[in-house]
């Protein structure tokens, strides 16, 4: 698809990424530490990829979740799958807090505070998704 945006990747800030799929982290102030698992070809639904397929993507949603958790210790962890937008195959990663901008509504919902910006530390993130799934990291130009 030519004109899809997960196709042509730009700007993204990647953490981690192989030939099947990349994650990157969304740069979302109310959500700290919010990422999206994508999977490198243009496909529009979990049952476009074959059985093993499918598992290596949960595979690698479930590493991000549990490395979110490991440094993060979110009340929760918000995990989905929508592309009514944009229909390529993504999974969105996102932990969610007490005092979020949202909790514990959904993260469309109306505000219910001004919610608390926490740092991530995008080093440790990345080094932990690195040791948790494996491969090498690039080095940084």
């Amino acid at each position: 698809m030519n004109n899809c945006p997960l196709c042509q990747a730009k700007n993204e800030s990647v953490l981690w990424s192989d030939a099947r799929c990349r994650v990157i982290q969304v740069s979302d102030a109310d959500y700290p530490g919010f990422c999206r698992v994508i999977w490198t070809k243009h496909v529009r639904e979990m049952t476009d990829l074959t059985k093993s397929q499918r598992a290596y993507l949960l595979n690698v949603v479930y590493a991000v979740e549990q490395t979110l958790r490991q440094l993060l210790q979110p009340t929760k962890i918000n995990l989905a799958s929508f592309g009514n937008q944009i229909p390529h195959l993504h999974w969105h990663v996102i932990p969610r807090f007490d005092d979020d901008a949202h909790f514990p509504d959904p993260t469309w919902a109306a505000r219910k505070r001004p919610g608390n910006p926490r740092a991530v530390d995008r080093e440790k993130l990345t080094q932990a998704l690195f040791t948790r799934l494996g491969g090498r990291r690039k080095k940084r130009e």
